[in-house]
């Protein structure tokens, strides 16, 4: 197992190195000068020579990526242009929502997947062409609809829960949660639609296989044939899933922060791409990029727990 995490964190290296060689490159396809932005209506020509001076703007393309890469190496991301603050600071008091939100999603998705993955599996026949028909609605509709419909109704219309959604869990425990229940579902729907399909046909397979016979014929229940014996089998593949089902909800995320005015990162990125505030924008596509080698760092152990055939010699 060690040399399963260590080969996946020596893989993470480069990875962070090729995203932030491509976020720094894009930044140069923005067309205009953040100089001109942050000046506003007083920016003229020499105006803007000395803001990106004072910036740094103006270094060659080679030198800018070096430094930065010095100091991301040393934790150090650079100051925003809007804010005039670390974006190590900018980033982290966004976080949190951003997190809130990809686990309320993550735990919605897994609830209701294997729940109904199971359930389809389970009953074959009507229960099953349900099932899939509810998956195939989940996957097809996206999840910026889910949340728009979800906020109208029992946020707007019923009035059960704010229409500002996101309240800091050291501030008000219980409003985080109240908070969080839409965005979570609209979020998770899709996602649990995913895995309720390879749950489905993971347990099946491992309901018809072999072994569960011989369980059933020494008088095993079948209560725990179905949770003890084929579940954990069915969850190997379904771990396997879940890594693309995260890094789609980290995405997907973005587009729900905007819908339920959550504060999180995704909202810090499209405002600084907006404004052109470049520090920001590689930092924050970093810490991302980061958040996603470490998801799938702990789904790789899962999966080697689970699994011993795939752990490296």
């Amino acid at each position: 197992m060690r040399n399963l995490i260590a080969y996946r964190l020596a893989m993470a290296l480069p990875q962070l190195a090729i995203v932030s060689l491509l976020v720094f490159s894009l930044t140069y396809l923005v067309p205009g000068s953040p100089a001109a932005v942050i000046l506003g209506v007083r920016a003229t020509p020499q105006a803007i020579a000395d803001v990106e001076a004072r910036l740094g703007l103006d270094a060659p393309a080679l030198e800018r990526l070096g430094s930065w890469f010095a100091n991301a190496v040393q934790g150090d991301l650079g100051v925003s242009y809007a804010s005039n603050l670390p974006v190590v600071q900018v980033i982290a008091e966004r976080m949190p929502a951003t997190l809130s939100l990809i686990l309320g999603g993550i735990v919605v998705a897994m609830l209701l997947g294997v729940s109904v993955g199971i359930l389809a599996a389970l009953r074959p026949g009507t229960t099953d062409r349900l099932v899939s028909g509810a998956t195939s609605v989940g996957l097809a509709v996206p999840e910026f609809w889910f949340g728009l419909v979800l906020s109208l109704v029992f946020a707007v219309k019923l009035g059960w829960v704010p229409v500002v959604a996101y309240t800091p869990f050291t501030v008000d425990p219980f409003a985080w949660f109240q908070g969080l229940i839409l965005p979570a579902i609209s979020l998770g729907i899709g996602a649990g639609a995913l895995i309720a399909r390879q749950t489905r046909a993971a347990m099946m397979e491992s309901l018809a296989s072999p072994y569960i016979d011989t369980l059933t014929a020494a008088g095993v229940s079948r209560r725990r044939i179905v949770l003890r014996y084929a579940l954990k089998n069915a969850m190997v593949p379904v771990l396997a899933s879940t890594g693309l089902t995260l890094r789609i909800l980290i995405g997907s995320s973005f587009v729900v922060e905007q819908i339920f005015a959550f504060p999180g990162v995704g909202h810090l990125l499209l405002t600084s791409v907006i404004g052109k505030d470049f520090p920001v924008i590689q930092g924050g596509v970093l810490v991302m990029a980061l958040l996603v080698i470490g998801v799938n760092l702990l789904l790789d152990v899962s999966y080697g727990l689970l699994n011993p055939k795939v752990r490296p010699q």
